[in-house]
């Protein structure tokens, strides 16, 4: 933590630009974290009062968003914003300042993060004689880069048409109009942002047609998967909480996995044997975010379509981090709107991730911290180095197949080829060889082991 805060600090207060020092590399960037100072006091669908980020977490959090496509921040700032303005959000002063900043470091390229308006947006660039990004166009920028598969690409495709949908006036500002008719007669036709809007929305119109094609495929493979059955466990969590990871040491996969925002954008899907046997589909997904815009998420609503239909989802948290219990409210927030109860203990397990950057005095009273007698105490695990995975796996395959149930099972001399296949999936209490050459064994296995064993044996006495 202390070497990330360092490296921070380093952001802050990196030199100016110096005349005659350019080089070929990342884009200069100057990075803005606007804080309002009258932030909306509760939830509006729960009532609850939402948790407010240190501004050093936004801070760093923006930071990490411009360095996740090689942006290269040559100046960062925190700005208190007490009365917003309509025109560019900043009081004037702030955007003399920001503007001799950019000149100064010849950066190419303001975030602000925070939501602008499309006059905003427009108004900033001019003042500032720079390209503007606010957080919902950066974010598109991330997963523009990240997506790998068609799906994805389509996917990002569409969120991007829909933000560019509303921000035409920054493109156009004379609006002139097309003529219309034939001849030198016609009339006065449509304006040119009337027939880029037009152009967009036919774009927009045929991606969604594409997607609708990848949604019933994903139907059809899901319903295979029905047929089987396997249930489905879909890992859900914060940006860079450690999904990835965690992915990767449950399946032995080898899932991008780095310490940067949004380094999994695509959904990946793996088979896994749960300790007692129970096969599982575990699904990695793309990692939520605060004020994750409205049209990205209705854009990726295939792919989170595999977290509606999960069977068990695990809500994995970056407990090391500060701001854990703002991160923890936006991802129950963006499940709530998916119709997915975060507070559901039976089908939603909260795991608390990166246990081993804690001290034991933190991480006991974190863990006492999340004792609640409404639900199921979290688990403590670090996917990086293995502590606490089979505690996790074990609840994992409980809550899937039941508690292990006790069962005796005699085997005839020549079905003792199944005898390694009840060691392997259940915990064998006893074992007596009998005088026929047979072995009568009891043991401990989940309901679906049970029936497996009912069904070979069925098999192997009718064969």
């Amino acid at each position: 933590m202390a070497r990330k805060k360092d490296a921070d600090r380093s952001v802050r207060e990196k030199p100016a630009y110096q005349p005659g020092t350019e080089a070929e590399g990342p884009t200069r960037a100057v990075v803005i974290v606007p804080v309002l100072t009258r932030q909306p006091r509760g939830d509006e669908d729960t009532n609850r009062p939402r948790l407010m980020r240190s501004a050093e977490a936004r801070h760093d959090e923006a930071v990490g968003l411009a360095q996740a496509i090689d942006l290269d921040p040559i100046h960062t700032a925190v700005v208190t914003v007490n009365d917003p303005r309509p025109a560019t959000l900043l009081g004037s002063g702030k955007v003399a300042e920001f503007a001799e900043i950019v000149k100064e470091g010849r950066a190419e390229l303001v975030i602000v993060d925070h939501p602008l308006t499309p006059v905003q947006q427009r108004n900033l660039e001019k003042e500032l004689n720079a390209k503007v990004l606010d957080r919902t166009g950066l974010i598109l920028e991330i997963f523009g880069e990240r997506a790998r598969t068609k799906e994805g690409t389509l996917q990002v495709d569409l969120a991007h048409l829909n933000y560019q949908k509303g921000r035409l006036v920054r493109s156009w500002t004379h609006l002139e109009r097309q003529r219309g008719g034939a001849g030198f007669l016609g009339g006065p036709g449509e304006t040119q942002i009337e027939s880029d809007r037009r152009v967009l929305q036919d774009k927009i119109n045929k991606l969604k047609h594409e997607l609708e094609t990848v949604r019933r495929t994903r139907d059809l493979h899901r319903a295979k998967r029905k047929k089987v059955p396997f249930p489905v466990v879909a890992i859900v969590g914060y940006t860079n909480a450690g999904k990835s990871t965690l992915f990767n040491r449950l399946t032995g996969a080898e899932v991008l996995a780095e310490d940067m925002l949004f380094a999994t954008l695509d959904p990946t899907l793996r088979r896994v044997r749960l300790p007692h046997g129970t096969p599982v589909i575990l699904s990695d997904t793309v990692g939520f975010i605060s004020d994750l815009p409205t049209h990205l998420i209705a854009a990726f609503r295939a792919t989170l379509e595999e977290v509606v239909e999960a069977d068990l989802v695990i809500h994995l948290r970056d407990i090391s981090d500060p701001d854990t219990a703002a991160q923890a409210e936006d991802v129950e927030r963006i499940l709530a709107d998916l119709s997915v109860d975060a507070g559901d203990s039976k089908r939603v397990i909260e795991v608390w991730n990166k246990i081993d950057r804690l001290d034991e005095g933190n991480r006991a009273r974190l863990l006492a911290d999340g004792i609640d007698g409404n639900k199921a105490p979290p688990i403590a695990i670090s996917a990086a180095t293995g502590e606490g995975i089979d505690v996790l796996k074990a609840i994992m395959e409980t809550r899937v197949s039941g508690e292990l149930e006790t069962l005796t099972v005699t085997l005839k001399p020549d079905q003792l080829g199944f005898v390694d296949w009840l060691y392997r999936n259940g915990d064998v209490v006893t074992r007596t060889d009998n005088d026929d050459g047979g072995i009568t064994v009891s043991l401990k296995a989940t309901r679906s082991a049970h029936e497996e064993i009912e069904t070979r044996l069925h098999r192997k006495n009718n064969g």
